[in-house]
């Protein structure tokens, strides 16, 4: 079996805070080795339990953060920005199942370091269904029939998760407390645990079915103030949606969807105070 794996950083285990998840802060470089042993953990799993080719994509800010010398010897690695399809660069209709490592709750849920892809989201929806990364990211998986078969990070990760998918296998590494707070398990239990969930995971994903997503979905994003939607609004077939701070886009598909998605975050990035 092929299996692809997304690894994104906020939802590993220990992680509370921007010191561990941006490259600039003191508490980077631990963040990091801790996130590459945490996706080693579920690579090693993955083959053990039968998976004879293995698929990481790095996920997180620019991409480029776990070590690659320090991963297993036959896994490959997807890293860098730009791609272009993001946290699910490389996923296509060739993989058995994916699994998602290191995951946080959508913008304005509850969970550690809670968001959706920037800070200028504050929701955003597939059609009526309100999605975060992770949910975009199974509709694309869902997209070319791969079910998303296992999800770890924190418990509004797994929660999310659960409400998604059913029979999906969720890890649950850390519980908030706040959104720069946990009770965190610690790396050597997590490694325990993420071994057996990638185990049963594997052994029930045909319990699991792909998250399909619907025919020409209309994305809508909510920002968190008007400058930045007036900076997405500036891609071409976009709407804002009058007396509010969301912005629409109908797409042929959910993966023109999902570079829309990007595109409008990235555009509304550019938003200042004044």
């Amino acid at each position: 079996m092929k299996l692809y794996i997304s690894v994104d950083m906020e939802g590993i285990t220990g992680l509370v805070d921007r010191t561990h998840v941006f490259s600039d802060k003191h508490n980077y470089e631990r963040g990091r080795r801790i996130m590459t042993k945490e996706a080693n953990v579920v690579i090693e799993s993955a083959f053990v339990n039968g998976c004879t080719d293995v698929i990481v994509n790095d996920s997180h800010s620019k991409m480029n953060n776990l070590l690659i010398e320090n991963l297993h010897p036959e896994v490959k690695l997807i890293s860098g920005d730009v791609k272009p399809f993001s946290m699910v660069q490389g996923l296509d209709a060739s993989f058995g199942g994916a699994v998602f490592v290191g995951y946080h709750a959508r913008a304005s849920a509850r969970g550690v370091m809670a968001h959706t892809m920037v800070f200028a989201v504050k929701k955003m929806y597939i059609n009526d269904i309100e999605i975060g990364e992770l949910g975009f990211n199974a509709y694309v998986a869902g997209h070319y029939g791969v079910p998303v078969i296992m999800v770890a990070g924190d418990d509004g990760a797994a929660k999310e998760a659960e409400a998604l998918i059913p029979n999906i296998v969720t890890t649950v590494v850390k519980e908030t407390t706040s959104r720069s707070s946990s009770i965190s398990l610690t790396p050597l239990k997590s490694a325990e645990l993420l071994r057996e969930s990638t185990a049963k995971a594997l052994a029930n994903r045909h319990l699991i079915k792909p998250l399909t997503p619907p025919e020409n979905p209309l994305l809508t994003i909510e920002f968190t103030n008007y400058g930045q939607a007036e900076w997405a609004n500036l891609m071409p077939g976009t709407q804002i949606i009058e007396g509010t701070t969301s912005v629409t886009f109908q797409a042929k598909d959910i993966l023109e969807a999902y570079q829309a998605m990007l595109v409008m975050t990235e555009l509304a990035s550019n938003t200042t105070f004044c």
